[in-house]
């Protein structure tokens, strides 16, 4: 098939499934808040973090053993694919034994990272089922990445929102019947090692030489890539995991744990979206890794600006719907007892958008393998967000710790990834990418601004007025985006590709 066709099929597998994923997941949470209380989605979000940190222990390798894997996938080289797919077993069943032992280690120091420790019985038990959900999640999993690069995302998907869903509604009869968060969290472990079990078996299947003994020594001068992109990403690795799994722990110590409870509802939705978003890059990568394996370099700028207006149309408009309407639906959803303030949510939002408009970059840059280049950047990143965070999360509260966020990244991330990936990849002249991103910037704002004047005029509450608001979102950033847009090459070329999606349905 073509990397077209495989990106339009990855593409519909992966929304449908997200779409399903993300109805089951908020009827699931609100039988959770039924029978259980804020504290405990505290906990998840909590626990959940500290095993982020843990997870540093994976170094980056995954992704850089799938960029070395999109050559010799084009080449059809399937004695290099099984020597370094030995090799990424080997350092996955490693990470998963050190987050086991680590992670029980720290079983005594879990009041240093909770302010008030809750009424809650067997907490210790509880962290340490996290703790082999988080292990199990290395160990068959290695298989799946084969799968991914070999342009087959839909067979991923099939496989974990089938599961996914069967997992919730097993999930949602155990808490209606016991109410017990261990019952839960076993369902949830389980589930976990049987996806990766399955998938595993699949990739035997797809790829009948996995299963054979005779496999070479990786070569040389492959492991001497692999280990200098390792290396680099190892400072990508810690950086993204402190950005972005330190929230919990800072709203925990600086807050409380029912905030990360309330936290953890916000970031569902921003995860789903992250995910739904996420999904539609990933179903690109494959395809962009196969185009750069063949040195089309004219053809792979024009790809990557597609690619980057899409994100730019995707994350301008959900954070336009976000600001509008995260709080009038988890009113509807859980109640008025679950809401942050205006303040937080606009934050909450902008911290959404900018770390969104880093996607086009970040996807191509994994594809393209330049890890190397931005190797420092993470810890300058990480710097600013500890120490905006932590001074402004003292003085303004959960918003004070997004706004560090949104700083660090906006100091950092926001000019080093499109230099690096212009000069070293793409080759072409940077300021291209911040005209546009400043054109695409200003034309959100505008749309966000109409929509927010627009949806004042609905209903303030309630079913009605929630509708009336998901409708104006639905059509005036879209209808803005639409006039501002329609004239370019990157709309049209989008749009022919949903038009082909539509036909092929």
């Amino acid at each position: 098939m073509s990397r077209t066709s495989n990106t339009i099929r990855n593409m519909k597998f992966a929304l449908a499934g997200q779409i399903m994923g993300i109805l089951i997941s908020l009827v699931s949470r609100k039988v959770f808040v039924m029978f259980l209380s804020a504290e405990y989605l505290g906990l998840n979000g909590l626990f959940s973090n500290i095993l982020s940190m843990l997870a540093l222990a994976e170094l980056g390798v995954g992704i850089a053993i799938v960029y070395s894997l999109y050559k010799p996938i084009a080449e059809e080289n399937f004695s290099e694919i099984k020597s370094i797919m030995r090799l990424y077993r080997t350092v996955y069943t490693t990470v998963g034994v050190f987050i086991l032992v680590a992670g029980c280690a720290l079983t005594p120091f879990l009041q240093f990272f909770i302010r008030d420790m809750p009424d809650i019985p067997n907490i210790r038990l509880i962290y340490l089922i996290y703790v082999i959900n988080s292990a199990t999640s290395y160990f068959f999993t290695y298989k799946r990445s084969l799968i991914i690069a070999n342009q087959k995302w839909h067979i991923v998907t099939t496989y974990h929102y089938g599961l996914f869903f069967i997992l919730n509604v097993a999930q949602m009869v155990v808490l209606w019947l016991t109410s017990n968060f261990i019952f839960y969290l076993l369902l949830q472990a389980a589930n976990t090692l049987l996806e990766n079990i399955l998938l595993s078996r699949k990739a035997n299947r797809l790829y009948p030489f996995l299963r054979e003994t005779d496999v070479p020594p990786l070569p040389c001068e492959i492991k001497a890539e692999i280990k200098r992109n390792v290396f680099a990403m190892v400072f990508h690795k810690v950086g993204g995991v402190i950005v972005f799994s330190t929230d919990n722990i800072l709203i925990s110590k600086l807050v409380g744990l029912t905030a990360v409870g309330i936290y953890s509802n916000y970031m569902m939705i921003r995860q789903a979206l992250n995910i739904v978003t996420g999904l539609v890059f990933q179903s690109v990568s494959a395809s962009f890794g196969n185009l750069n394996a063949q040195n089309s370099n004219k053809r792979t700028l024009e790809i990557f600006h597609i690619i980057n207006f899409a994100g730019a149309w995707i994350f301008g408009f959900c954070s336009t719907c976000l600001i509008v309407l995260i709080n009038p639906f988890i009113s509807l959803w859980l109640s008025n007892g679950y809401l942050f303030s205006t303040s937080i949510v606009l934050w909450f939002s902008l911290a959404f958008y900018v770390s969104g408009m880093r996607t086009a970059c970040l996807t191509i840059r994994e594809v393209m393998g330049l890890f190397w280049y931005d190797r420092y950047k993470p810890m300058f990143e990480v710097s600013i967000n500890l120490i905006a965070s932590v001074i402004l999360g003292r003085k303004f509260g959960v918003a004070g710790i997004l706004a560090g966020t949104v700083i660090s990244t906006m100091t950092t991330c926001f000019w080093v990834e499109p230099l690096v990936l212009y000069r070293h990849g793409l080759h072409a002249p940077v300021r291209t990418f911040f005209v546009r991103y400043g054109i695409y910037t200003l034309i959100t704002v505008l749309a966000g601004a109409v929509t927010i004047v627009l949806c004042k005029f609905t209903p303030p509450s309630g079913i009605m007025g929630f509708g009336a608001k998901l409708a104006v979102c639905a059509v005036v950033p879209n209808a803005i985006f639409t006039a501002c847009y329609f004239r370019t090459s990157e709309f049209k070329h989008l749009l022919s590709i949903t038009m082909d999606m539509i036909r092929n349905r």
